[in-house]
């Protein structure tokens, strides 16, 4: 064997279609495109388009709903609160809020707020000042000696009259 004589596999190099190069190529002409109209130019994507069928995205049903005001709170559990007091990250004996949880790198960031989830055992006695915190959290914590203070959210003056009618629509149906 010599250099002159190496060769690729018979079949692996495809030589590409010379489109536009007369009627005899078999793609001459419109060049593999058809015949006129808004596809035939360059630059073209009917999206969702199926040539008159009702399109996927409108046969299929819609569900579900992504709230619009999203509240994003960081989640951390009683068991990791502990941990970092074991770790002198936190002190117990100060009020502990977001940003003294981001001051001490247990959180990246404040986000809106924190919600205590009740994983794990807390010995520590802790004054926490949180969001949410779930009835197992408070459970935890108080059994500690400490205390939760959530806060509460603040409720616009129009969503409370909406609340109050439509209890009150409520209670005269039933």
């Amino acid at each position: 064997m010599r250099l002159n004589e190496i060769k690729d596999k018979a079949g692996s190099r495809k030589t590409r279609v010379r489109i536009g190069r007369g009627i005899g190529s078999g793609v001459g002409k419109t060049g593999g495109r058809g015949g006129k109209g808004q596809t035939a130019r360059s630059g073209v994507a009917i999206g969702g388009f199926e040539g008159g069928q009702m399109p996927l995205h409108r046969r299929l049903p819609k569900r579900g709903f992504n709230k619009w005001r999203r509240k994003d709170f960081n989640e951390i559990n009683v068991g990791a609160l502990q941990s970092a007091i074991d770790a002198e990250r936190i002190d117990a004996g100060k009020p502990i809020d977001v940003a003294a949880l981001v001051a001490a790198g247990i959180l990246r960031r404040p986000k809106d707020g924190v919600r205590l989830l009740g994983n794990g055992e807390i010995k520590a006695k802790l004054s926490l000042t949180v969001n949410h915190a779930t009835a197992s959290a408070k459970a935890a914590v108080e059994k500690a000696g400490g205390s939760i203070t959530v806060i509460e959210p603040k409720v616009l003056e129009a969503d409370e009259i909406k609340r109050q009618k439509s209890a009150a629509k409520k209670a005269r149906s039933a």
